[in-house]
């Protein structure tokens, strides 16, 4: 599990609490199921009309994806490919079927070096690299337009229900002494919309993107391994090239 990531969530949220103790406010008024109701209901609505069916029914497994600790290393990439290299120039590229036999090789990583052992010509092998990932980034881009869509819907529900808790308020106007208390509920469905936008729905969406950018850099690694295994390149350059790819490359975490 990607420790920071939950860290910083609770963190946010309990900076906020406190802060509302510190003011002299009491927990408990910051809990009202119905604004609760109307904000997250509506932007349940909202979203579920924004999206097809299928790509709904992958928001579990994006939210696992986000608290999913990150486990490419890019260095044990690359000293994968120069030790496929010097296979590849001792005993030739089908002496490579026996090497991705092994379960410790992405399934991308395989199928290449796979058009590679029969012989498939250079521009087939990289336009199909380049398409799987392409088909990669539209399917993470989709999820994280989930929560984006969601980040964007939940303040303007939030505005919704306190217009709806106001119009109670004017309803109402008979007991004045209750109207600070009525009016200050209203607004706990802002607050919702917009805490829940900048503290939840937002920071998911930016955390899928960066998850996104990180794994198109690496398989753009890989491909590029791929492709200096058919020419036959040297090790030693093949090192250069893809230490390129460790200089930002995100510390591995367990």
């Amino acid at each position: 599990m990607d420790i920071m990531t939950v860290i910083s969530m609770v963190f946010a949220f309990a900076a906020l609490i406190v802060a509302f103790i510190l003011e002299g406010g009491v927990p408990s008024a910051l809990v009202q199921p119905t604004a609760a109701m109307i904000v997250f209901g509506g932007l349940i609505g909202a979203v579920g009309v924004s999206f097809p069916v299928a790509t709904l029914a992958k928001i579990p497994k994006l939210i696992g994806v986000v608290f999913k600790s990150r486990k490419e290393d890019r260095e044990k990439i690359m000293e994968s490919f120069l030790s496929m290299a010097v296979i590849a120039r001792k005993e030739g590229l089908l002496a490579l079927e026996k090497t991705i036999a092994s379960d410790e090789y992405d399934e991308f990583i395989v199928s290449g070096i796979q058009l590679v052992i029969d012989g498939t010509d250079p521009e087939s092998i990289k336009h199909n690299l380049e398409t799987k990932i392409s088909n990669m980034e539209e399917r993470h881009e989709k999820g994280a337009a989930i929560f984006e869509a969601a980040g964007g819907y939940a303040p303007t529900m939030g505005v919704v229900g306190t217009v709806m808790g106001l119009v109670n308020v004017l309803a109402n106007l008979e007991n004045a002494g209750e109207l600070g208390a009525k009016i200050a509920t209203a607004f706990i469905a802002t607050l919702y919309g917009i805490g829940s936008a900048n503290i939840i729905f937002l920071p998911l969406a930016n955390k899928l993107k960066a998850v996104n950018t990180d794994e198109v850099v690496t398989k753009y690694m890989m491909l590029d391994g791929i492709m200096m295994l058919q020419n036959g390149s040297n090790p030693a350059f093949m090192k250069e090239q893809l230490k390129g790819y460790l200089e930002h490359a995100p510390k591995k975490t367990e």
